[in-house]
């Protein structure tokens, strides 16, 4: 039997389609039991945020970066045809017809298969985000952290 194979992803957008890639190709990964990684960076790290709002001690600017920025998988937009919010209603309406996974359950998906979900610390404290902001069973870290688990991955993503 040969080595465990490895995937790793760095999630930088948070565009719904390319989150929405990214779980696809993680959970496939997963599927074929390679250890997965999705490092999750500025606008990706909005894929992890809580759909709830959470009272957090912030300062102005971190509360209006938290403002401004959506909240949880569910509230990403498009990175083409985004419509002022109808796109992703649209594209939503079409992958239910078509029986596709919403982002959500994907998400769902490769924590049950143990993807590792890291949430980058410095985007954390950049964006003036918390802990208790971002879904349970998630992992925070730096670059050092990506760079030790992507060093002898065989698939490697930038996304």
């Amino acid at each position: 039997m040969g080595e465990q194979k490895k995937t790793t992803i760095i999630l930088f957008s948070g565009d719904y389609d390319k989150v929405m890639a990214a779980y696809i190709i993680a959970n496939g990964a997963a599927a074929y039991d390679h250890e997965v990684t999705i490092f999750h960076t500025f606008w990706g790290l909005n894929a992890l945020r809580k759909d709830e709002p959470i009272q957090a001690d912030k300062g102005f600017i971190e509360k209006m970066f938290a403002k401004m920025m959506p909240r949880g998988a569910n509230k990403l937009g498009l990175s083409k045809m985004n419509f002022a919010g109808f796109g992703p209603k649209m594209i939503k309406d079409v992958m239910k017809k078509h029986n596709a996974m919403p982002l959500p359950d994907l998400i769902d998906m490769a924590k049950e298969q143990d993807v590792k979900l890291v949430a980058c610390q410095m985007t954390v404290d950049l964006f003036g985000l918390t802990q208790e902001e971002i879904m349970d069973g998630v992992e925070f870290a730096g670059v050092a952290a990506y760079l030790a688990d992507a060093e002898d991955g065989n698939v490697n993503l930038f996304i």
